[in-house]
């Protein structure tokens, strides 16, 4: 008999293991539960909190230097049958208003509020944040975590990282010290600080997931997106926030999330310090974002692509392509040879590969190891601009650079207009929009299908231009006169 009871004891508690895990194999497969089971897995809370992990002491050291930041937007509905057209090319080869030429009923569009997280990076008010908080804002109003508002005024943008940098007019604010994101390790605990709903900084905990990740979030053609994955819970408004190390270090700028729903779903993703940090220097420095280019196409390698190939390794960034009078073909690397480290830092993926290069300057030296067949050998490459030479660009000048100056559009045009946004063309000289039959008075609204706003925006679609792989250099522009005249042109920047 008492054999017979412990036999049916061990089936009891067999069929409750096997119930609780199925349940929670389905739930975790479909994402939805099959029903309620008071069943869980023993002790499985006390091993997380067994954990000797204080987040205390980087959590004081850094809530006070993350910042809620607000923006004022104009609405972005444009003119009718122009601003919410989303491909240019329709508007220029068949006529934004149906063969009208002329700007539809008027209509006024309301600001619009959005808000996200920044850090402060320096005493003296530097606060770095992303480039989509930020975009096409009007105004920038900064709220400290003791309450204190301030305007803020942009200093510069990347659109190729999301990063960007604004700045108030304050001293002796506090900050947080930048880590070294190469240093973090996958399972290592991190902490993502935010200012969502300015009710003072909010923190959250988790840890590092993977890293390198590239999830196709960016749009511009040079961009740079190698995350660092984290389940620290990341929300609607903690964008710009900080990805901090149980040291109080910034190692992250949380940028995205995965999520069907837009809330947390359990994957966040930061833009690494290391980024970060070379992406405010150059703005801090010169105005624009310095881009070292290597000038190889470049893809990971597959199990097809290894067969195909006779690959040695599964692991690296292969070339699939030289660019010709680039650092890469200048150093001796050749289609066919597989990219493993950098400066020593190893390379299992292109997108490790594209961070590497990324964090350097036009005029940097690098050593790059590589896999030809069986041989492994080391090239010095010295990285150049998109343009081909090691200069430094300095940030847009539209005198000097397009023969023509500019200004707000003013309110009076914009309603007659039925228009949001915009710059308009104060004078033009002798330069790229006067061979392009730019005339003074003309407003742009669009370039290359992006909004403009100001001269940053503007910037940064040049910037685009000018870092692609397009041998041509050209903006299609399109924008109205204050007669109503809808007018596209095409500036070629390569004169």
């Amino acid at each position: 008999m008492k054999f017979l009871g412990l036999l049916l004891a061990v089936v009891v508690v067999s069929a409750a293991t096997t119930f609780t895990v199925n349940s929670l194999t389905n739930k975790n497969l479909t994402g939805q539960s099959n029903g309620k089971s008071p069943f869980s897995f023993a002790d499985f809370q006390s091993v997380r909190s067994g954990l000797e992990t204080d987040f205390t002491l980087a959590a004081e050291h850094t809530v006070h230097a993350v910042v809620h930041v607000k923006v004022r937007v104009q609405g972005r509905g444009g003119m009718q049958g122009f601003g919410g057209m989303d491909d240019f090319f329709d508007q220029f080869f068949f006529g934004p208003f149906g063969g009208g030429g002329r700007p539809q009923q008027q209509r006024e569009m309301p600001m619009q509020e959005g808000s996200g997280s920044g850090v402060i990076i320096s005493p003296d008010g530097y606060i770095v944040t992303n480039n989509h908080v930020i975009e096409n804002a009007k105004e920038i109003e900064v709220t400290l975590n003791d309450k204190r508002t301030f305007k803020a005024k942009l200093v510069g943008t990347d659109p190729t990282t999301d990063i960007a940098l604004i700045r108030i007019d304050a001293k002796d604010l506090p900050t947080i010290p930048f880590g070294n994101s190469d240093a973090l390790k996958v399972g290592e605990w991190v902490l993502a600080v935010g200012n969502p709903f300015n009710l003072t900084s909010t923190v959250t905990a988790g840890i590092v997931s993977a890293k390198a990740r590239n999830i196709d979030i960016l749009k511009s053609q040079m961009k740079i997106e190698s995350f660092i994955q984290t389940d620290a819970a990341i929300n609607p408004g903690n964008s710009g926030g900080a990805l901090v190390n149980t040291d109080g270090q910034l190692v992250g700028i949380n940028t995205a999330i995965a999520s069907q729903t837009g809330s947390y779903n359990g994957y966040g993703f930061a833009v690494p310090s290391s980024i970060v940090q070379k992406v405010v220097t150059d703005i801090k420095e010169h105005g624009t974002v310095q881009r070292a280019v290597l000038g190889v196409s470049m893809g990971d390698i597959t199990d097809q692509l290894a067969k195909d190939k006779n690959l040695k390794t599964m692991e690296g960034a292969y070339v699939s392509e030289i660019a010709k009078g680039s650092a890469a073909e200048k150093a001796g690397i050749e289609a066919g040879d597989v990219i493993t480290a950098i400066d020593n830092t190893k390379i299992t993926s292109a997108t490790e590969l594209q961070e590497q290069v990324g964090r350097h300057r036009p005029g940097d030296k690098i050593n790059v190891t590589i896999l030809r067949g069986d041989k492994t050998l080391t090239k010095t490459a010295e990285l150049k601009n998109i343009q081909g030479n090691t200069d430094i660009i300095a940030k847009i000048n539209g005198s000097e650079l397009f023969g023509a100056t500019f200004i707000e559009v003013d309110s009076q045009i914009a309603k007659s207009l039925n228009i949001d946004g915009g710059l308009q063309v104060k004078s033009v000289d002798k330069g790229a929009f006067a061979s392009a039959g730019v005339k003074e008075g003309y407003i742009v609204l669009k370039v290359n299908n992006q909004l403009i706003g100001n001269e940053d925006d503007l910037q940064d679609a040049v910037n685009q231009v000018i870092n692609s792989n397009d041998r041509d250099k050209v903006l299609f522009l399109a924008g109205v006169y204050p007669n109503g005249r809808v007018t596209y042109y095409a500036v070629d920047l390569s004169k």
